[in-house]
């Protein structure tokens, strides 16, 4: 199936899709990671990741990738349905900030309302991947064994 969407629905205790994230889990908050929760996902899956992008990021590297990624974590055992707020369990990888955890939302100022979305792979195989993988190099490692994935959009600007 690949990087096709499905069934399985995203959603976070905090935020609603399509509306605001609260300042407290954005890079001008504590900044800490909204607990995340995931229910239908598809048959077969054996481990999952997440992964918190901004598209509207107004940048393109020379190798074509695009955005800005505030989260990317994995090796998450495929019976874990819910990540609570703060979490530091399960693998982290390299957020465009250059650290490994969750950096939360914080646009430039002045750039207008961004979207994040907090996307969930489901994998069809528990691969023990390294710490420290990017979000480009974790899509290129897991993508043989993705079932689908789905995402949870959330809204944040700085005034």
């Amino acid at each position: 199936m690949g990087f096709a969407p499905t069934k399985m629905q995203v959603k976070s205790d905090v935020f609603e899709h399509d509306t605001l994230i609260p300042s407290r889990f954005t890079g001008e908050g504590e900044d800490v990671s909204p607990a995340l929760s995931w229910e239908n996902p598809p048959g077969g899956t054996k481990a999952f990741a997440v992964i918190c992008h901004d598209p509207d990021a107004p940048l393109v590297t020379s190798r074509g990738t695009y955005g800005f990624v505030h989260w990317v974590l994995y090796n998450i055992p495929g019976d874990v349905t819910h990540l609570d707020e703060g979490t530091h369990l399960y693998t982290s990888g390299i957020t465009d900030f250059g650290k490994t955890g969750y950096n939360g939302p914080m646009p430039p100022n002045g750039h207008g309302l961004h979207n994040y979305y907090f996307w969930v792979l489901a994998l069809d195989k528990a691969v023990a991947l390294e710490q420290g993988l990017n979000m480009w190099q974790l899509l290129e490692k897991v993508e043989p064994y993705l079932l689908g994935m789905n995402r949870l959009t959330g809204r944040y600007k700085r005034d």
